[in-house]
């Protein structure tokens, strides 16, 4: 198994591009699973880490863990309060607009209680076409086939919200087994060699908790989706692994006047 992607590391935090499908840690929700990325993680660099925040199993990209509990405490501070920018990339179905806000309050799902029980929680996205393919193929009932790849920027951080997002809009994401279209998973599945959740997440902006350091951090696509973005047209949105740190940025504000 290839080592993690270190994207940034110091005394005190570190990020790294997780693949797509892997779970960060164990829960209720993972029995049977033997990889986690987590212990990966800790067992690559030697020495114990802290998550701070979630990336579905089947979404790709950066996250950051702590190096220490103290550290860890402020940067799910950072994260509750929104005072950190995240940046992901989707192919979704269909044309979908130019520049929206979608604001559609999300109940939590916790894959334990029952949906009633969950209260709906405030959620905002923002998101941004880039680009667009048609295809002139019949994938469903009309003729040819059109995606777009969105920019989306959530304002919170509801579980699975971006997906959700998309998909109530009209515009599901590519790869969804429980929020999108099955027959145009398959045929990206099987027509265009991308068989996972189409949802990358490429660009982490937070403060560092010790440092004061504005860290930019910029994750590459994986393989499949490169090859993709090749095959569309779309080679100039394509991200890299890269940092940026900026001494004497001023601090991240929050977004919650936003919603």
């Amino acid at each position: 198994m290839p080592p993690l992607t270190l994207l940034y590391q110091d005394e005190h935090l570190v990020a790294v591009h997780k693949p797509s499908g892997l779970l960060v840690h164990r829960s209720a929700l993972s029995r049977g699973e033997t990889e986690f990325l987590l212990q990966r993680l800790r067992d690559q660099i030697g020495q114990r880490v802290y998550p701070v925040h979630r990336l579905d199993r089947p979404t790709s990209g950066v996250m950051v863990f702590a190096l220490s509990s103290a550290v860890a405490a402020r940067l799910c501070e950072a994260f509750s309060e929104q005072r950190v920018d995240k940046r992901y990339l989707a192919v979704v179905r269909g044309a979908a607009p130019e520049h929206e806000w979608l604001e559609y309050a999300l109940r939590e799902e916790d894959g334990i209680r029952p949906k009633a029980e969950m209260p709906a929680m405030p959620a905002a996205t923002e998101i941004t076409r880039l680009d667009s393919v048609e295809l002139p193929v019949q994938v469903d009932r009309y003729p040819k086939a059109r995606y777009s790849l969105v920019e989306a920027r959530p304002l919170t951080g509801r579980r699975h919200q971006i997906r959700r997002h998309l998909s109530r809009r009209g515009y599901p994401i590519i790869g969804d087994a429980r929020h999108g279209k099955g027959v145009h998973n398959r045929f990206f599945a099987q027509r265009l060699e991308a068989p996972r959740l189409l949802l990358a997440a490429t660009q982490l902006v937070f403060e560092h908790p010790l440092l004061g350091q504005r860290i930019e951090l910029e994750c590459a696509l994986d393989t499949p989706m490169q090859a993709l973005f090749q095959r569309f047209g779309w080679a100039g949105h394509l991200p890299l692994d890269r940092q940026r740190v900026l001494p004497n940025a001023p601090p991240l504000k929050s977004t919650a006047s936003l919603i």
